[in-house]
């Protein structure tokens, strides 16, 4: 078994973006910029906040953090994320979720403009995915997709099983494995016989937030296990695989924490790259 390391993948890319943005500078250029919008005081969402601006600063992206009241009025937001999509400085948008009761997640993701949709959360971007047409991929899929390639690990003729079905990894997880050339499962909280779908997977991706939902009954012979739930029990931060019962049966997995995690970072630091690159060709 080997573990799928994350973390040391996602440290070389943002010494590659490091380097390339300083390379913007010396050419008098200004740098890449990413705005986030926090609304209301969710202790989970202050975390994420903060560790997105101490990415950006770490790789010398100019980050913007704009704090909101839980009870502010959507039209204040959206007065806000039209006022950033009208700023030619900035190159990136991103709205944390979940947000307060009372504001209307789709609504407020479709506010923001595709070109600076890093999130890639809006119905053009994922249209995008669907198409197999460039734009923006989410980051947590995009992030596996990249750990995968890091250890030669290909979906082209394999039986690929995602379990969850979310907007945000699931979906478009299954999306992008299909355009690797697997064949491809998508589970859900309304599959019959869990286990059987997921025994028959070469790569096994689990993303539905349930503690140790896979154990190694679970998973076939030399599988590829992908965790990405990040759950905390008793013991601490645990994932939605039972790593321990399912270390001996497959051939690499991701750690919890240390997998995915960084990968998810790392690839909104490339989209907001990405976006500037585009904005200052034009």
């Amino acid at each position: 078994m080997m573990k799928l390391d994350g973390k040391a993948l996602a440290a070389k890319l943002k010494d590659g973006f490091a380097e390339e943005i300083k390379g913007f500078a010396e050419k008098g250029l200004r740098p890449p910029c990413l705005a986030v919008v926090l609304v209301g005081e969710d202790p989970a969402s202050q975390i994420y906040v903060r560790s997105k601006h101490n990415d950006c600063l770490s790789v010398g992206i100019k980050s913007l953090m704009y704090t909101m009241a839980a009870d502010t009025a959507e039209d204040e937001l959206f007065g806000l994320i039209d006022s950033l999509n009208a700023d030619d400085s900035v190159d990136g948008i991103l709205v944390q979720l979940p947000l307060p009761a009372g504001l209307d997640e789709r609504a407020v993701t479709e506010r923001i403009r595709p070109d600076k949709d890093v999130d890639a959360f809006s119905a053009v971007n994922v249209g995008c995915i669907t198409l197999g047409r460039e734009g923006f991929k989410p980051c947590t899929p995009a992030g596996i997709m990249r750990l995968l390639a890091e250890y030669g690990i290909k979906a082209e003729g394999k039986e690929c099983v995602v379990v969850g079905r979310s907007n945000i990894v699931g979906k478009p997880m299954s999306l992008l494995l299909l355009q690797d050339g697997g064949t491809v499962t998508t589970c859900h909280s309304k599959t019959s016989d869990l286990a059987s779908h997921t025994r028959r997977a070469d790569i096994l991706v689990v993303a539905v937030g349930k503690e140790k939902l896979i154990n190694g009954d679970m998973v076939k012979d030399g599988a590829v296990v992908v965790d990405v739930g990040m759950n905390r029990g008793e013991n601490g931060l645990c994932g939605d695989v039972d790593f321990e019962s399912c270390a001996g049966k497959v051939s690499y997995i991701t750690p919890v924490p240390g997998g995915v995690g960084p990968m998810t970072r790392a690839m909104l630091l490339e989209n907001t790259l990405t976006a500037y690159k585009n904005h200052v060709k034009k």
